[in-house]
């Protein structure tokens, strides 16, 4: 069986997230530091397991107070847990160029079995004949589950931030040499 390990190229990938904000609106980040890698037994992506560490402090929203806000220890505690992180348990097909990537996301020290949608782009090479694979994963998550627990009550009614994070990953993965498995 040849084992296909595909790293996950960074620079042409992200991870963004947006959450309610004031009921009404939301907003957005994204983490700018983080590494992945898929192995894929025989390029079946069908039967891949996915590893991705994500430097927690690299959380970028756009507003440095707002970003300095959630390293600190009432959100992400980024002294404390300097990684989120992701492993498969299972793929399972979902139709045509789809997969449902399930798997364990710990944030925080918690870990909670997370299921991410997944959409095949297909395969390219490119100008310096690597072979690239590309991928799109949705989730949403409840960020209590994950002790991401601060609000603020709003004086009409409602809280501040929402419980709900929806997350989208647009990733681009490099092929690297296969190896023999006996």
């Amino acid at each position: 069986m040849a084992i296909e390990r595909w790293e996950i190229d960074s620079s042409h990938s992200g991870i963004h997230f947006s959450v309610r904000h004031l009921v009404i609106a939301k907003v957005g980040g994204q983490f700018a530091r983080w590494t992945g890698t898929v192995v894929a037994p025989d390029g079946d992506f069908n039967r891949a397991s996915v590893e991705v560490a994500i430097d927690a402090s690299s959380i970028d929203t756009g507003v440095a107070d707002r970003d300095a806000h959630l390293k600190a220890a009432e959100f992400f505690d980024v002294a404390t847990y300097p990684e989120l992180t992701f492993t498969t348990t299972r793929v399972e097909p979902a139709g045509q160029g789809r997969l449902r990537l399930i798997g364990n996301l710990t944030v925080k020290g918690v870990t909670r079995e997370t299921v991410f949608d997944v959409d095949h782009h297909g395969l390219a090479r490119d100008p310096w004949g690597n072979e690239r694979a590309a991928f799109s994963a949705r989730a949403s998550i409840d960020r209590r589950d994950f002790g991401l627990t601060w609000n603020q009550v709003l004086e009409a009614g409602g809280v501040m931030v929402g419980d709900r994070v929806d997350i989208e990953i647009e990733v681009e993965a490099v092929k690297q040499a296969a190896a023999k498995v006996a």
